[in-house]
């Protein structure tokens, strides 16, 4: 009988001490990981940024893009892996900026997305996160980087964009613009620019480029950019 009873109290012990460590576990914030606790020990499944290609076997995350640095109009997917939820889309905007959950503002301007995500992680890891696993992938990339204008002797005065990925210079935009008009100055073209301390005024001789045949005499421009095309003298 002795034997019996302390066999049940045994039994009902290792109960009680059961039910005790399955409560102890509930209701617990963020745990080392960083991720939030869940039902079951399974991994959290995540919706991750269709471009995003798995890192090489043995390793963990994903392998962001470190080429092609962020321009205005490109279109990111970011994420936050322990925030369990679905990549959000942002642009970037005409100052090269990105609306950041949690950071707000902040400047993208010549970064790549893994040099990006490697600082929005420092930075929600030094106010809001235990451990955050960021994502950001290109969706799409910027149409045009900007615009030059021209005025002057040309077909068609104006704005004119410039396309991306591809090198723009002085004599594409005239050639964008319907080329030269009969009275214009083709060897004093100038470029003005704006500068930190100014402007500058670059010039380039048409003749050299399109008469003879020397790109490396033309001017490869940038956004904002203004292009005078002055009037040559009228001999009667």
């Amino acid at each position: 009988m002795n034997f019996l009873r302390k066999h049940a109290v045994l039994a009902l012990w290792v109960l009680v001490a059961g039910l005790a460590v399955r409560s102890h576990g509930a209701g617990q914030g963020r745990d080392e990981s960083g991720f939030l606790p869940t039902a079951s020990d399974a991994p959290p499944a995540v919706a991750t940024p269709t471009n995003l290609a798995p890192a090489a076997a043995g390793s963990s995350g994903y392998v962001l893009d470190d080429k092609r640095r962020l321009l205005p109009g490109d279109r990111v997917s970011f994420q936050i892996l322990e925030d369990r939820t679905n990549a959000v889309s942002l642009l970037v905007t005409e100052s090269s900026e990105l609306d950041i959950p949690y950071i707000g503002r902040l400047n993208v301007g010549g970064k790549t997305c893994r040099e990006l995500a490697d600082e929005v992680k420092t930075l929600l890891e030094k106010d809001y996160y235990y451990r955050a696993s960021v994502i950001i992938g290109l969706d799409s990339l910027a149409k045009v980087l900007g615009k030059v204008y021209i005025w002057g002797p040309v077909r068609t005065q104006g704005p004119i964009e410039i396309p991306a990925n591809e090198v723009f210079t002085a004599g594409k935009a005239i050639l964008r613009a319907g080329g030269f008009t009969d009275f214009a100055n083709k060897k004093d073209v100038r470029v003005v620019r704006k500068t930190p301390t100014g402007s500058e005024t670059l010039k380039v001789n048409m003749i050299e480029v399109f008469d003879k045949g020397n790109p490396a005499a033309d001017i490869t421009l940038e956004p904002e950019d203004f292009i005078i095309v002055p009037q040559r003298a009228i001999n009667f």
